[in-house]
């Protein structure tokens, strides 16, 4: 489902002409900042309810609106939304709907014109594989294989910590990753609600150590729902490659200039901060501000499906609200890419497939 904003909630200086979503999806680019668990459509929590014999959280038309649900306090917070999603992965119970799920996530993202993924999965959402993670990932492996095999485009996992696990739960999770090097997962992860948790990251240090030793990458949700102590503390102590959201540095100069000068890659979601509540609309998204600092932004979904949304519709309404034109989406084309945990060799090609798209326009 494609949203567009409305013309009367966007800024008078920043009407432009409408880059049309068929341009953008043409554009051989990345997505660095997408949940699995947020990827499932209407269709597939109502077949996957009915296979389980699960009732739904509340009506089926409203079924992605949190506040319609049976346990809702009526708020669309952060943390109803991440109830939610528990919800929606619960439902995964067998290797067949796991494989299945990965396959059709490499087919949507296709579907976008993305080229590469890496896709965030925090294990403690999917309650069905509670003390068998390792057959969970092998299943989703297994979808992710077909997927390739069948042309679609490639598909990265970045296992994620939930903030409020134990030191001990992650140095676990972390030393199997080390160890098992499961197919497809290039990277560790941190995310979960921040301003529930407070500040973690000195708990999941040793963890992100263990990771680093053992030549995976690091990404991690920090300065979303708290301040920019967040995204210094992932840098500073779990060595973050990559920050995931990263809206509140603009709060301190002193950050954005050291992602800027160290290159730390901030995975933007401007839509999912805007229907979380987390900034107050388009006009008033850090987006253009930290990339016109010199960060390097990149526009990403973060959970599409409950949000309604798909990459080029996210693209597009950004195009529109910030005024920007082909050359800036080119740009934020070349950004994903260089952001990504892609191998050198995909790196370069999807590059050059850029450029060459570029140059025959």
């Amino acid at each position: 489902m494609t949203t567009v904003l409305p013309q009367t909630d966007l800024p008078e200086t920043g009407r432009r002409a409408r880059i049309d979503e068929s341009w953008i999806r043409a554009l051989p680019k990345a997505e660095v900042h997408v949940h699995l668990e947020g990827h499932f459509t209407l269709v597939d929590l109502l077949d996957l309810a009915k296979q389980a014999g699960e009732p739904l959280p509340g009506p089926a038309a409203t079924l992605f609106d949190v506040t319609t649900h049976h346990d809702s306090d009526g708020a669309g917070d952060l943390g109803a939304f991440l109830r939610f999603l528990d919800w929606e992965c619960g439902l995964i119970r067998t290797p067949e709907q796991a494989a299945r799920h990965a396959y059709t996530f490499a087919a949507r993202q296709t579907a976008s014109g993305i080229r590469y993924t890496d896709a965030i999965i925090n294990p403690t959402h999917w309650s069905a594989w509670a003390g068998r993670v390792p057959e969970l990932f092998d299943a989703l492996a297994a979808g992710i294989d077909e997927a390739e095999q069948d042309g679609l485009a490639p598909v990265r996992l970045c296992y994620s910590l939930l903030r409020q696990q134990s030191a001990a739960e992650a140095r676990q999770a972390a030393e199997w990753l080390a160890a098992a090097r499961p197919r497809h997962v290039v990277a560790l992860s941190i995310d979960g609600d921040e301003r529930a948790a407070g500040r973690v990251s000195a708990r999941f240090a040793d963890a992100f150590a263990i990771a680093r030793d053992a030549g995976l990458h690091r990404t991690v949700h920090a300065g979303e729902s708290s301040g920019p102590e967040g995204v210094r503390d992932a840098l500073d102590l779990l060595h973050a490659e990559r920050i995931d959201h990263g809206i509140r540095s603009v709060e301190d100069p002193a950050l954005v200039r050291r992602l800027a000068d160290e290159q730390i890659p901030v995975g933007v979601c401007p839509r999912s901060n805007i229907v979380l509540g987390l900034s107050d609309d388009w006009a008033q998204h850090p987006l253009l501000a930290l990339r016109d600092a010199g960060v390097n932004v990149t526009i990403n979904t973060d959970d599409p499906a409950p949000l309604g949304t798909t990459l080029e519709a996210d693209w597009a309404v950004c195009a529109e609200a910030f005024a920007l034109g082909h050359d800036d989406l080119a740009g934020f084309a070349a950004a994903s890419i260089a952001a990504s945990f892609a191998d050198d060799d995909t790196k370069r090609r999807l590059a050059a497939e850029l450029a060459a798209t570029l140059d025959a326009r």
